[in-house]
């Protein structure tokens, strides 16, 4: 094979994803005014079914515009050598290898974010602000762009750094070091995500005490499960859309609910969120999903092993010296077909995940509120009722909420 049939091979990959991705997005936008299904007929009175259609309209032409922006630069940046030149200047100021690396990727990554930014800013304070999610003030924008760069700055600088320190002194072993630094910080990241991360973003204070606290503990007393650390994140600073999420495992478990949350649902519909969230703990979903992502980066990195060091990859980009990060940037998209499988996989589990903590909340506590609490954040998000089949399967990791409707009912 040579460097151009193979530079080629990288362009038809981004090609045709961006293709089989516009057709998923026309297909699911062909599908918004399916009739609704009478199981979900009571989510939306007519104003709001008429305000989620033009949302989701709206997203769907601002998504094709963006993405075709996005295609176009990066077909640009492969046509134009723009990976040689960058290459270049980052070996003009450096001719250390760790030094060449962090400098390629900071240079590529800043000029991303500098030329998408302006997407982000409408999609914030133009499509969100429009429909009354948006509640991020231009500061928090910012604050938030500058937090993000210093966190990759340092975070995932070290981690870079080390990788490619490990792949300039064990050669073979490469794979093998590289897996057990990104398993350790996967860990790592696991357990401690509501400490060190979310704090850097946001404000997260214990629940505190009163009807909703006393319910609570009343559920997971009846379920011999410790509910001790129940945070509170100031999600309302940034969106009206509300959340929730289970974090951490062992003694470092905690429920993290959002104050949209709390403001949206009755007090028996956050316990039946809550004992779906517990589903999954006591389910081992968490645990499987951990040990799954690092089994996966394993074979991952395993495979890249094989081809890095393969000058070809590094020609196909226009590149002359062959280095591990261009040809970090050539695997990456020549695995993609494989990381989009693996993918899909991990959707299908996680759709089963989410119907078995549903069944676990029915069981241990009640259906009824979890559909209605389910109803009130799908119209709270304007969610779309009428997802096409293909969107859901390519996309989608929980079911849709006619399906867990269904799946709870029967």
């Amino acid at each position: 094979m040579t460097a151009t049939t193979l530079f080629y091979i990288i362009i038809a990959l981004i090609v045709i994803s961006f293709i089989i991705d516009k057709i998923l997005d026309a297909l699911n936008a062909k599908h918004y005014n399916d009739p609704i299904p009478k199981e979900v007929s009571d989510v939306y009175d007519e104003s709001a079914y008429n305000k989620s259609q033009r949302y989701k309209k709206t997203n769907y032409k601002f998504g094709l515009l963006s993405s075709t922006f996005s295609l176009l630069l990066t077909l640009g940046f492969f046509f134009f050598d723009g990976f040689a030149y960058v290459d270049a200047l980052a070996r003009q100021w450096s001719s250390h290898p760790i030094v060449i690396t962090l400098l390629f990727f900071g240079i590529i990554m800043l000029g991303s974010d500098i030329l998408t930014t302006p997407f982000s800013y409408y999609k914030t304070f133009v499509i969100e602000e429009r429909f009354g999610f948006n509640k991020t003030t231009k500061d928090t924008f910012i604050l938030d762009k500058v937090k993000g760069w210093l966190m990759l700055l340092i975070v995932g600088g070290g981690i870079l750094a080390l990788l490619t320190w490990f792949y300039q002194t064990t050669g073979d072993l490469f794979w093998i070091y590289a897996w057990a630094l990104i398993a350790v910080f996967t860990l790592f990241i696991n357990l401690l995500y509501s400490r060190l991360i979310v704090p850097i973003f946001n404000k997260q204070s214990p629940l505190e005490d009163g009807d909703l606290r006393t319910q609570i503990s009343n559920y997971a007393e009846k379920e011999g499960f410790n509910f001790d650390k129940i945070f509170v994140i100031d999600g309302s600073k940034r969106s009206t859309k509300a959340n929730a999420y289970f974090s951490g495992f062992g003694s470092q478990k905690q429920v993290t609910l959002y104050d949209t949350l709390i403001n949206d649902l009755e007090a028996e519909e956050i316990v039946a969120v809550l004992a779906h969230e517990v589903g999954h703990y006591k389910k081992k979903h968490i645990i499987f999903n951990l040990f799954a992502s690092i089994i996966l980066t394993g074979v991952t990195l395993f495979i890249m092993s094989l081809l890095i060091s393969n000058p070809l990859l590094s020609e196909a980009l226009g590149v002359d010296t062959p280095s591990f990060h261009i040809g970090l940037i050539a695997f990456g998209i020549l695995y993609s077909p494989i990381s989009e499988a693996t993918g899909l996989i991990m959707n299908w589990f996680s759709r089963k995940f989410e119907y078995q903590a549903d069944n676990f909340a029915k069981t241990t506590y009640k259906a009824e509120p979890l559909i209605s609490g389910l109803k009130k954040l799908s119209k709270n998000s304007l969610s779309n009722l009428t997802p096409h089949p293909a969107y859901v399967f390519m996309h989608y990791s929980h079911p849709t909420l006619l399906q867990r409707i269904t799946n709870l009912k029967g």
